[in-house]
């Protein structure tokens, strides 16, 4: 005859006040002991979007208007623009 395996008694997932809250929690928390992973199947999140954060940013008005300009050659938004430039300079 074939053996049983046990099945894990899996721990609750607590409820999160935050995305910031959650992370801290996975960080220090080891999933298998809330999921059985043996479970899992692949999935898409196709409209997923990364997390953002509205921050006050002052910028010389000279400055901003350089931006306005090269945006509008570019036919994209000014903000959308300054997006792409941090992005390229940080990685």
């Amino acid at each position: 005859m074939g053996k049983k395996l046990a099945t894990k008694k899996l721990k609750i997932i607590p409820r999160f006040g935050s995305e910031a809250e959650e992370r801290r929690f996975w960080q220090t928390h080891d999933s298998t002991e809330y999921l059985d992973w043996s479970k899992a199947e692949p999935a898409r999140f196709a409209k997923l979007k990364p997390s953002t954060q509205t921050i006050p940013l002052r910028l010389p008005l000279a400055l901003l208007e350089r931006i306005r300009i090269e945006a509008n050659k570019r036919d994209v938004p000014y903000q959308s623009l300054i997006k792409i430039w941090m992005s390229e300079k940080t990685r």
